[in-house]
């Protein structure tokens, strides 16, 4: 058996943009992922592209410069998945001085490249209908631009990119073993039809919160500890306010959280950080950090945000370098690659933390690593090029959604604008057949591409992952829609 140039393990955000980079450049390339892709942390996030305007205060520069300059490479990627949002910040009794937030702000606006995205504003919120929310003693504000982005379709869409350029993406694929090979290694793959060995001249292990457990399955070498394991927790709520824009809040512990209008008739507020000692797969918000997000919220928002308007909670564990911070919040958020061995003993490249917003970057390092092993193939590509569904300019969402809602104007108008979102020019395929409504305005024909071309299998695939709708899904249509898969 012909051994494949690349095993990548992990179908997270990482694993899936390195598969994509390497299977572009020309390498044959095989992602494992035991779950469904972007299972872990990669669908837990806050879900936006973002420098990190609080990483400035650990001297986290060029973190914080590189992720800046990242944030409109993607908004040009994936203009369906990804778009501007203005985050407004109000100066509170719990805030940094004002003249510390001014030059955080004036770095912020400088040091990444901005082009597109509007500038930094002061706002009198006693006037802007930005204050109408918040606590009467919030007068005075700063508003800034970052990015959203639907962070699990990111992931599914690098997948599928990657595949249309030649790679295997194996889902509910473990890799149980590797063995150091001349020349590579023999890697044991287990899913539902039993186990198989593959060969692979170099392994990427991208495996995330599970990155040392992977490590820790090379046969005959020691265990080995590298990630700290952070808890981050979100807390959605029918929406809070009423205009488009996001909130920043300053917490008296130091730490922030946003508020972000979430699915249009929600917002979420997140995140926690605390260390993580458990199971990845296991992770739960917990009763202290419900109370902790309410409590923040409640200290700007002008009603008191209480438990009992939380309609869901996700959380996610994030897989930081452990480079010895004493608190979770103060952790590098910096990506960490790490390359073991070589061409002849088998090299085994190891990706530990990074974020979102720089995912595309870290793949352009990995593979100048992978470079230095394998050889070069072709030269970077990915700065410049789009995802699938992203192939319209950065400013012409709303004119793809008036052209679809004309070619199907049966079809209503906040179906065809979730659809254009979600799936960009390729909406077509699915507003062209909707097939029978399963619940909410999911149709059997969107259902159908999920399963034929995102690896989509089971209910939470299609609601939690690949949409939101499990927001709007009552427990009857969700066994509806796991009997409709179980009989296709």
């Amino acid at each position: 058996m012909k051994p494949f140039d690349l095993v990548v393990i992990g179908g997270g955000i990482n694993g899936s943009g390195i598969a994509r980079d390497a299977a572009g450049r020309g390498y044959s390339v095989l992602l494992a992922e035991k779950g469904d892709l972007a299972g872990g942390t990669s669908s837990a996030s806050t879900k936006l592209i973002h420098g990190g305007l609080r990483y400035l205060e650990f001297y986290e520069f060029s973190l914080v410069r590189e992720a800046l300059k990242e944030r409109e490479v993607l908004w040009a990627m994936a203009p369906h998945i990804i778009w501007p949002l203005r985050f407004v910040l109000p100066e509170s009794a719990d805030s940094r001085p004002a003249w510390l937030l001014r030059l955080g702000l004036f770095l912020y606006d400088h040091i990444g490249g901005r082009r597109r995205l509007p500038p930094t504003r002061a706002l009198d919120l006693r006037r802007d209908p930005a204050g109408a929310p918040l606590k009467s003693a919030m007068t005075k504000g700063f508003e800034y631009s970052d990015c959203w982005v639907m962070d699990s379709r990111l992931v599914v869409l690098n997948a599928r990119d990657a595949a249309a350029r030649g790679a295997e993406i194996h889902t509910h694929t473990e890799v149980v073993h590797l063995a150091r090979r001349a020349g590579g290694f023999a890697v044991t793959l287990k899913s539902a039809s039993g186990e198989r060995q593959v060969h692979a001249r170099m392994v990427v292990n991208a495996a995330g919160p599970w990155v040392d457990h992977v490590l820790n399955r090379v046969a005959d070498e020691p265990p080995r500890h590298h990630v700290r394991l952070v808890q981050g927790s979100h807390i959605v709520m029918r929406k809070l306010y009423d205009h488009d824009r996001c909130y920043i809040f300053q917490n008296r512990d130091g730490r922030v959280i946003f508020a972000i209008p979430y699915e249009n008739d929600f917002t979420l507020i997140g995140t926690t950080d605390r260390d993580y000692a458990g199971d990845p797969a296991e992770v739960k918000i917990s009763a202290e950090e419900r109370a902790y997000l309410c409590a923040a919220a409640s200290e700007y928002f002008r009603k008191p945000v209480t438990e009992d308007q939380i309609v869901w909670c996700y959380s996610g564990v994030r897989p930081l370098f452990d480079d010895g911070a004493s608190k979770a919040q103060e952790t590098t958020r910096e990506y960490v690659l790490r390359l073991e061995g070589d061409a002849g003993t088998g090299a085994l490249l190891n990706v530990f933390g990074g974020k979102i917003t720089t995912y595309r970057h870290l793949s352009e390092k990995a593979l100048e690593k992978i470079e230095a092993v394998l050889g070069a193939r072709g030269p970077a590509w990915t700065k410049g090029s789009s995802l699938p569904g992203g192939n319209f300019p950065v400013d012409g969402f709303e004119a793809l959604q008036a052209a679809l809602q004309r070619e199907f104007p049966a079809i209503a108008s906040a179906t065809v604008r979730r659809l254009a979102r979600a799936y960009g020019t390729e909406a077509r395929a699915i507003l062209a057949a909707p097939g029978q409504t399963l619940g909410a305005d999911l149709g059997a024909g969107e259902v159908d591409f999920l399963v034929a071309r995102e690896w989509a299998r089971s209910a939470d695939d299609i609601l939690w992952r690949r949409t939101k709708l499990g927001l709007r899904f009552s427990p009857e249509e969700t066994l509806a829609l796991q009997h409709y898969l179980e009989r296709r």
